[in-house]
């Protein structure tokens, strides 16, 4: 007489467990960071947002001096007089 094999209800999912074992690790490790990923970038993009933000610093609140010093910026499209010392030259002046 044969004995009994018993069958486990479990068995074909424990034949795919064995047989893809590596690849659904993978796939659930890929998920996982792209979970993540998405979820720091939906974070830093709403704390990025100024909804509700006052500024504590008034309009009109710089001092003369300061004032001063930003209209005597030159701006980028202003052509600059460029001394070089003497002897020496510099390979990165124009």
């Amino acid at each position: 007489m044969k004995p009994l094999i018993k069958k486990s209800p479990l068995e074909p999912i424990q034949k795919i467990f064995r047989r893809f074992h590596l690849t659904i690790f993978f796939v659930v490790i890929v998920a996982g960071l792209s979970g993540a990923v998405l979820w720091l970038n939906s974070i830093l993009s709403g704390a990025s947002s100024a909804e509700g933000y006052t500024s504590t610093i008034g309009a009109g609140s710089i001092d003369q001096a300061t004032l001063e010093r930003i209209k005597a910026l030159h701006t980028s499209n202003e052509a600059q007089s460029i001394s070089l010392p003497e002897g020496r030259t510099n390979p990165f002046a124009e």
